[in-house]
């Protein structure tokens, strides 16, 4: 035990002396001290981005997985046209269009000012050349191949105006060219497309770090309004719970689309956050394999569609958030209609529609899902109310990479679920080689006709009729349309309300 005593010495005056004789140092060594100069150097201007899906590779042609134009549609790549927040066909490398009386012929009038990250002009050569790279290369996705066949070639008819020639009409023709199809390459690169971006946007790949992120860097010489950003990082996180812990530590500047949406009072705050809801293109199917001689049959794929109580579904997966769908289109499309009702749910007429089918018994199947979310949740719920009417369902899980090699590529699965996020993607049910193996040539006569109609008015009512037809045909089971819902830190703006595109479009976003 020490003790302290309570008296005080007197040092008032020398103190307040050496306070004196300190302050008087400091201004001579101030005046004697040359002064060091400013800094010229700006600060970065980053954006940090949380997505779910890492890209595979950084090559949209030969790589079929959405998370790829995710980055670098609109941003790296550019397209003669694009589309916008409400669905509407924008110009954007062309300035305008015309179309030629029988639907078969688009002009397309190029802005003068576009040019390549190289310098390169992006004249009607260019398009040509991209044209006819499309057309020869026997490695491209099935998609784009099916996509590409209606064009029967391009000539250039001035330096800035170029002629695209169909085979015959096509309604999605245009659609198509305002996605991965339409994305315009520097006919002048020679490098791997997985390490090499020649686009003519606004960033360019500056790194893809495997298992974290990609990084885009501001391209300074762009031909448009100048990126806002410095440099762009979309980093990819498999547990939504962390990209929310990211976003609320101040790690994130966005979450692209929230993965866990019970999380939303998380971002309350709107001091803080923004909360972003909207819709997007991502219908989330329960897809089943037409090449597995139960599931071929109508009342197995009806039997299932009625065990499914999807509402509950959407309640208990998606927290309620989404929109209920019963075939192969959302609100923003222009053939939409409402159609959930269609084998509405009923275990009962589940039951007799198995036993019609020789089912009685039982059956067994394999649910392959991709390790998202949305899909391994709602697996399990699947899984609970198939059991309920005698069928057995195996549920495996695999990354996205294995996914699209085993499930996507091989069609080695009995179910399975993903969210098709490709703008008015119906046509992809009249492909039979497309991984459902759906072949019914009925539906293929009703969507080609429709996207052969002559009118506007016409190929929405013929696509309305092959939507329908679907429906009643249970050709997979829609369970939801994805909602869009984005959290941003309250000084960001300028994100889009809807995702009617692949795209997470950068250049309309801003940060005070």
């Amino acid at each position: 035990m020490h003790a302290v005593s309570s008296r005080r010495p007197h040092r008032g005056p020398i103190r307040a002396l050496a306070a004196v004789l300190g302050l008087a140092l400091a201004i001579v060594l101030a005046a004697c001290t040359p002064s060091s100069p400013q800094s010229t150097e700006k600060p970065l201007r980053a954006l940090a981005v949380g997505a779910t899906l890492e890209p595979a590779s950084m090559d949209p042609w030969h790589n079929t997985a959405a998370s790829i134009p995710q980055v670098l549609l609109y941003n790296v790549y550019e397209t003669l046209v694009k589309v916008d927040t409400n669905g509407e066909i924008k110009p954007l490398l062309a300035q305008a269009w015309e179309v030629s009386a029988d639907r078969r012929v688009y002009t397309f009038h190029l802005n003068p000012a576009a040019k390549f990250a190289s310098g390169a002009p992006v004249d009607a050569a260019a398009v040509v050349a991209n044209i006819t790279r499309l057309k020869g290369d026997t490695r491209l996705t099935e998609t784009l191949r099916a996509q590409l066949a209606v064009v029967a070639g391009a000539q250039a008819s001035g330096n800035n105006q170029v002629q695209i020639t169909l085979l015959r009409p096509s309604t999605m023709w245009l659609y198509d060219m305002s996605s991965t199809l339409g994305m315009m390459l520097d006919p002048s690169a020679t490098g791997d497309l997985n390490t090499t971006s020649a686009g003519s946007g606004p960033y360019a790949v500056k790194a893809h770090n495997q298992g974290q992120s990609v990084v885009l860097a501001a391209n300074t010489a762009y031909w448009g309004n100048p990126p806002r950003f410095d440099e762009v990082t979309f980093r990819y996180f498999t547990d939504p719970n962390a990209m929310n812990a990211a976003m609320l530590g101040g790690d994130l500047d966005v979450i692209s689309n929230l993965q866990a949406p019970d999380a939303l009072s998380q971002f309350a705050d709107t001091t803080q956050f923004t909360t972003i809801s909207g819709t997007t293109n991502g219908e989330v199917v329960l897809g089943v394999n037409h090449d597995n001689k139960a599931l071929a049959k109508l009342e197995v794929r009806q039997a299932l569609t009625r065990a499914i109580d999807r509402r509950a579904l959407l309640d208990t997966v998606w927290n309620g958030q989404g929109t209920l769908i019963g075939s192969m289109a959302v609100p923003t499309d222009p053939w939409y209609e409402d159609l959930s009702a269609t084998n509405a749910y009923d275990p009962d007429a589940a039951k007799a529609l198995l036993k019609e089918a020789g089912y009685s018994s039982g059956l067994s199947l394999r649910l392959r899902v991709p390790v998202v979310p949305y899909a391994v949740k709602s697996a399990q719920f699947v899984a609970s109310q198939l059991r309920d009417v005698g069928v057995k369902v195996t549920i495996e899980e695999l990354d996205f990479t294995r996914w699209l090699d085993e499930v996507f590529t091989k069609g080695d699965y009995d179910m399975t679920i993903v969210a098709h996020v490709e703008a008015r993607d119906l046509g992809k049910f009249a492909n039979p080689k497309y991984y459902w193996h759906y072949g019914d040539e009925k539906f293929a006569a009703l969507y080609d006709a429709a996207d052969q109609a002559p009118t506007e008015e016409q190929a929405d009512a013929g696509m309305k009729a092959a939507v329908r037809y679907l429906a009643d045909d249970a050709a997979a089971i829609w369970l939801f349309a994805l909602p869009n819902l984005v959290i941003t830190k309250a000084t960001i703006s300028g994100v889009a309300q809807n995702a009617t595109t692949l795209s997470f479009d950068l250049t309309t976003i801003t940060s005070r």
